[in-house]
């Protein structure tokens, strides 16, 4: 399946593939050069296609169980005080998505929305520390039915130009569906209790609904 907010960026690319080819056709004379280009438009495409896909998972998550919320390596694992609406000192487990990591996120905990932000900003890269505060990003909080609470943040990066999240106060919400998906190179923060018990460890790779990044009370 492909990602229903990607089918315009999807369009989009197709078609400027489509005018590229032609474009070729027309000007290049050399036949090898030619059917080069044609063949890396086409493989662009194809590329585009498997970016923006919906992989089959088998989710892991729970009101306990905190999976993690992107495709990606683990960058960050720490200790930090989340100001924004925690307002307490948290663990933060940090993921990172390079281009070939599929880009849709999920919820990482059974739960209900209680907090949602979206936060225009800056693009640097999403791998620099200073990222988290600086560039655009959306934070999302989840309280479980023993009342811990989750926050993750959506960063976009230099090239990530949307952020789609479904959240808003209230949903009821179930790890391992889908909650949103960001576009291109970003990265995914999670700010969990500091007396949760981390599972990952800097440079693991995790899965999204799979990857087990801690568990809570």
């Amino acid at each position: 399946m492909i990602d229903k907010n990607s089918y315009g960026t999807l369009a989009a690319v197709f078609f400027l593939a489509a005018v590229f080819i032609y474009a070729i056709h027309q000007l290049v004379g050399i036949a090898w050069l030619k059917w080069a280009l044609i063949v890396l438009a086409w493989v662009f495409c194809i590329w585009q296609l498997y970016f923006f896909r919906l992989p089959k998972r088998n989710p892991a998550g729970s009101d306990k169980k905190v999976t993690s919320a992107a495709d990606g390596k683990v960058v960050i694992v720490d200790e930090c005080f989340e100001d924004e609406f925690l307002k307490r000192q948290c663990k933060r487990v940090c993921v990172y998505m390079d281009f070939f990591d599929v880009h849709a996120n999920y919820w990482p905990v059974t739960g209900e929305v209680v907090y949602y932000c979206y936060h225009p900003g800056k693009h640097m890269l999403a791998f620099k520390p200073k990222a988290s505060e600086e560039n655009e990003h959306t934070s999302c909080c989840i309280r479980t039915e023993s009342g811990a609470e989750v926050l993750f943040k959506q960063h976009a990066g230099t090239f990530a130009r949307r952020i789609v999240n479904y959240s808003k106060p209230g949903l009821k919400v179930q790890a391992g569906e889908q909650c949103g998906i960001i576009k291109f190179g970003s990265r995914m923060d999670l700010y969990l209790p500091i007396d949760a018990e981390i599972k990952v460890k800097v440079g693991d790779q995790a899965r999204a609904c799979e990857t087990v990044i801690a568990e809570i009370q």
